[in-house]
């Protein structure tokens, strides 16, 4: 889910072509989650092999990625690693949520309501170890770079976007922002036509580009305000304060220059370490153990896990190896070194 501030934030919409050369540094369980719960059958069910293993993720994984790089951005995934111990709380309560989830899609599939039943399979959407390590060897077999972070994947992106190694790191959530990424962009796996939830009604989604600089100019605060602001909205790490709102928060924050003042003013004491939090988004953990490389396909690898462990269309899997290997940035110094020792 994320921080909450996003009615408070500055945005301009840009078209895939606009972030052409650039290289993004991509919140992996942000885009796996995004394509666990978009591609999916009309009822909600995944899409998934012979074996019943869930597939969408590999899915979105192998065929968006081609077509950024075809659009010439650049990406390397980076994923979560071990989650603050202030997570918890969030973590639990999202399995429960997805429990419940799980058992109102059913509920909806036995009264043969499809529309509802996409939308409770949707919000049932899980992540499981399995898929995570099947992402990361389809991404090796595509010679796409991805990073392990220590901790929060974002936390990582936005690193590694402050030292310049990336442009921007790519999110659906916020947080981004509060872990000090200069630039976010946000839609960049689902861009295009999508149907809004419980409508028969498609929009165009294009994606976002926020500049850190620009957020904090305009509102009238510094980078720990913006922390305070996403503190007070509720982050993935603490509840947020009841009855006050975007609007609210930044008058609080822009009115007192304590967390402490704050909180006796709106009269609540949470049960976090909210320094600890604050502190966690201000110097999260980080790691400068990786390296943005490009590497040209292993297509025996590819048909490996895409045809022959999880049962994709041989024929669509090859047509779109034959537009990776023409796009991947790892061809461009291929070509170098044939022309370099010819």
């Amino acid at each position: 889910m994320g921080t909450l501030i996003g009615p408070l934030v500055p945005r301009r919409e840009v078209d895939l072509e606009a972030l052409a050369t650039k290289t993004l540094a991509v919140d992996a369980y942000n885009a796996l989650y995004q394509f666990i719960s978009v591609i999916r059958q009309p009822d909600g069910t995944p899409l998934m092999d012979r074996k019943g293993r869930i597939t969408s993720h590999l899915s979105g994984l192998f065929y968006r990625t081609i077509k950024l790089l075809e659009n010439g951005i650049k990406v390397v995934y980076v994923f979560d690693g071990t989650p603050p111990e202030f997570k918890k709380r969030t973590i639990e309560e999202r399995a429960e949520q997805r429990e419940e989830a799980e058992k109102k899609w059913r509920e909806a599939l036995q009264r043969g309501d499809v529309e509802e039943a996409r939308k409770y399979a949707t919000q049932a959407s899980r992540l499981e170890r399995m898929m995570v390590e099947d992402a990361k060897a389809l991404l090796d077999a595509m010679g796409v770079p991805y990073v392990q972070a220590p901790s929060e994947g974002e936390a990582q992106a936005a690193y590694m976007a402050q030292k310049g190694d990336v442009w921007a790191a790519a999110s659906q959530d916020y947080d981004s922002l509060l872990f000090g990424a200069p630039r976010l962009v946000r839609n960049l796996t689902i861009t295009g036509k999508r149907k809004l939830p419980g409508r028969n009604v498609y929009v165009d989604v294009k994606p976002e580009v926020i500049l850190l600089e620009e957020v904090v100019k305009e509102l009238g605060i510094d980078r720990r305000k913006l922390v305070w602001i996403g503190l007070l909205l509720g982050t993935d790490y603490n509840e947020k304060v009841p009855g006050v709102g975007p609007k609210k928060a930044l008058e609080l924050v822009k009115a007192y220059d304590s967390l402490e003042e704050i909180l006796k003013v709106v009269g609540f004491e949470p049960k976090e370490d909210w320094r600890a939090i604050e502190e966690f988004f201000l110097n999260p953990p980080h790691t400068d153990d990786y390296q943005i490389k490009y590497r040209l396909p292993d297509k025996e690898k590819v048909f490996r896990i895409l045809v022959d462990e999880h049962d994709f269309s041989p024929d669509r899997v090859e047509r779109a190896l034959k537009r990776l290997e023409e796009v991947t940035p790892a061809r461009g110094s291929q070509a170098s070194l044939e022309a370099w020792f010819g």
